[in-house]
């Protein structure tokens, strides 16, 4: 089984920035793309930004030129940096991890979730 856990959310003021983080662990063999996700009070969940094995990343317009999403293989990390940030970032932002188990299943997986809040 594979875990998802996501950190570094809170209360930021518009134009600040936060970091997070999205640890994976269990029986993981590779992780293919890692993604973030949020959702907004009201809205459905949206990509925010996807990033493949090969370090190839792709960002709803939205964010481009303020969020950029990275990951460490090694030690099974995520993580998506978050500058100028508008009250309309404000949301419940999700981890993804898509790859296979040591046992050569194929997995998704999604983390509990993290609140974000940007305060005008």
């Amino acid at each position: 089984q594979v875990r998802l856990v996501e950190s570094g959310g809170g209360l930021v003021q518009a134009g600040g920035s936060l970091r997070l983080s999205c640890a994976a662990s269990g029986s993981i063999f590779s992780i293919n793309a890692m993604g973030w996700y949020r959702q907004a009070p009201g809205k459905q969940r949206e990509l925010v930004a996807l990033i493949s094995s090969g370090d190839y990343a792709n960002y709803a317009d939205s964010v481009k030129g303020r969020f950029t999403i990275s990951r460490d293989n090694t030690n099974k990390m995520g993580y998506l940096q978050m500058n100028s940030l508008s009250p309309e970032d404000t949301a419940v932002y999700y981890c993804n991890a898509q790859g296979s188990t040591r046992d050569y299943h194929p997995f998704a997986s999604w983390g509990q979730g993290i609140q974000v809040t940007v305060s005008s």
